[in-house]
């Protein structure tokens, strides 16, 4: 349990610096987003997760 409130965190905390530090920026990005099929949102989401996967087996590896 601890781990999945760990992983939470971590993922509000990166959030929360991109919305506080670049909200224009964010805002952009999200437009191109909507501009996408969503075909391709799902391949961006899924590459997503297996990026997210990867790097959670690496940290486990590497001595988590």
């Amino acid at each position: 349990m601890s781990w999945i409130l760990l992983g939470l965190g971590l993922v509000l905390v990166v959030e929360g610096l991109a919305w506080a530090l670049a909200p224009s920026l964010l805002e952009d990005m999200l437009e191109a987003l909507r501009r996408l099929p969503v075909e391709r949102r799902r391949l961006v989401g899924l590459a997503a997760l297996a990026a997210g996967t990867a790097l959670i087996w690496a940290a486990r590896g590497l001595g988590g």
